[in-house]
């Protein structure tokens, strides 16, 4: 990529807006759903991730998302995570929308984290979305209840259950100077319908080893790892303070 940045035209603001998705996360060593070697290799989706599975078999459910659990607690934030929060620290606006339940992007630093999926590190009523618990340490075990007396689960969207931060994303994502999308395949609904939100005169890139295969109309392929690709980003944002466009990507 080239060092020189041109004229990025209508906008020269300072708010970021990522979404960041399973391949940014997968550079910590965490493994994703729906690689190769991924989980879904080892695991069917209707087993262990939705509302049926857990009426079902909840311990296997429980089970599955503790060993979900001590893998994002060993997992560290890597070159990716650290740039994104160093432009934050720098007096950009970053907002994160993410697709993942880790929390590696807060660890690294950044404050504005929307998680679209939950949050694996806290548990939740299965009677009362509302009533959430972190969880510092350990999991969930059959017989851990809720200050209503239900069970506790996961504080992870199901498939089949709906996202209820997605119209906060798309506000958010309206009020992009830039959009960066970073590490997701842009296949998943309706996570993948958020760029469309970005304003018409904001330049969208996307960062992933496949991007030009992934990148939609109006979206710039940049087909790089996150960890290559963002801290040199954010090292020519700092440089220039504002948010300009690469000359090549």
């Amino acid at each position: 990529m080239s060092e020189g940045f041109k004229d990025p035209g209508a906008r020269h603001g300072r708010h970021l807006v990522v979404l960041s998705g399973a391949g940014i996360s997968a550079e910590s060593g965490l493994r994703t759903f729906r690689a190769e070697d991924g989980l879904w290799e080892e695991h069917r989706l209707e087993d262990i991730a939705t509302p049926k599975a857990f009426r079902r078999d909840p311990e296997q459910v429980l089970r599955f998302y503790d060993d979900r659990r001590i893998q994002v607690r060993r997992a560290r934030p890597n070159a990716a995570h650290k740039a994104l929060a160093e432009l934050e620290q720098a007096g950009f606006r970053v907002s994160v929308i993410t697709q993942n339940i880790d929390d590696l992007h807060e660890r690294a630093g950044s404050r504005e984290v929307m998680h679209l999926h939950g949050e694996i590190l806290k548990s939740r009523s299965s009677v009362d979305h509302g009533l959430r618990y972190p969880l510092p340490r350990g999991g969930i075990r059959l017989g851990d209840l809720c200050d209503k007396g239900s069970q506790l689960r996961p504080d992870v969207v199901w498939f089949g259950e709906a996202v209820p931060l997605y119209a906060i994303a798309e506000e958010l994502a309206a009020e992009a100077d830039l959009l960066l999308i970073v590490g997701t395949s842009l296949k998943v609904m309706p996570a993948s319908n958020l760029y469309a939100a970005a304003p018409l005169d904001a330049p969208i890139i996307l960062v992933d080893p496949d991007a030009h295969e992934l990148a939609e109309p109006g979206v710039l392929p940049l087909a790089e790892n996150a960890g290559q690709a963002l801290p040199r980003l954010v090292r020519h944002w700092l440089y220039q303070g504002h948010l300009g466009l690469p000359d090549t990507l």
